[in-house]
């Protein structure tokens, strides 16, 4: 499990969470300072050697705490160089995650995900978690939110393994109930055609409903003890994702792997789940 450190409270609540998140899945701990990851330090560091004292005092102050919470977990820190986004993506090659802090800007305007975190999600293949924080403690919105389910969001029409992986295993590690959540919004010609026979919007969503079980069942056959929640439901993916993630402990959504220079990385779905849902959000690259 590796954490992205940069000094900020939101990094400290990372810290907290990766720790916990490691313990459950009997993994340790790499908490990484990537040396040009602040764009606005909280101290003014000016020198070579001031900003190497900081960042070495930030990794300690960190491991100790965790330590002091989590005896038994095993810590390591360093620090890398380079671009920030491919430095911690480098440092996560061998991990299950990587775990980086996101900050709140209150109300509707939902969490900021900033530059190096962005352009880390990009660059990721390993699953990259936002972990937020709203007050200068480093403490989540609602303690650890361990005790809510995990949430996944799916399309029915793209291959999802890997991002139905991720969220049974997640579920079967923390042992909760695991909601998946497929939006759906019917043509547009059934709202300008009101003779067509009721039954037809119907008739899709039972299809619709179908093809989601087909898509979770071999899950279903592999985890047979894990409750699972299964919801195709009428209405944009991202509000009916936030919708069932008001209470859970993880989201997760899928970002695919562009092989191209060119187009949008993260798609709209996941840019809105990442900027509004409350509870961390896992981001899994998949083909």
């Amino acid at each position: 499990m590796t954490v992205g450190l940069d000094g900020s409270p939101e990094s400290a609540a990372a810290a907290r969470w990766a720790a916990h998140e490691a313990e459950l899945r009997g993994a340790s701990l790499d908490l990484v300072h990537a040396e040009e990851w602040l764009e606005n330090p909280p101290l003014p560091v000016t020198t070579t050697e001031g900003r190497r004292q900081w960042a070495e005092a930030v990794l300690r102050d960190t491991a100790e705490e965790t330590h002091r919470a989590h005896p038994s977990l095993k810590i390591d820190t360093r620090r890398v160089g380079g671009l920030p986004a491919l430095a911690l993506t480098r440092a996560a090659e061998d991990s299950d995650m990587l775990v980086l802090g996101s900050r709140a800007l209150g109300g509707i305007r939902g969490f900021l995900v900033g530059s190096t975190g962005a352009s880390t999600i990009i660059e990721a293949v390993r699953p990259v978690v936002l972990v937020r924080s709203v007050d200068h403690t480093g403490n989540p919105p609602d303690g650890t939110r361990d005790r809510g389910p995990v949430v996944v969001g799916v399309d029915i029409h793209q291959p999802c393994d890997k991002l139905l992986a991720f969220a049974f295993e997640e579920a079967a590690h923390r042992r909760c109930p695991l909601v998946i959540i497929h939006g759906w919004s019917p043509p547009p010609i059934l709202s300008y055609a009101p003779t067509l026979d009721p039954g037809v919007q119907q008739e899709m969503a039972h299809g619709i409903t179908t093809a989601l079980d087909e898509m979770i069942s071999p899950w279903h056959e592999k985890y047979p003890a894990l409750q699972v929640d299964s919801r195709a439901t009428v209405g944009q993916s991202a509000i009916q994702i936030l919708d069932a993630a008001s209470a859970a402990a993880l989201v997760v959504v899928g970002r695919r792997i562009r092989h191209s220079a060119f187009g949008t990385h993260i798609g709209p779905v996941t840019h809105a789940v990442m900027h509004h849902a409350v509870a961390p959000v896992a981001v899994v690259a998949h083909e």
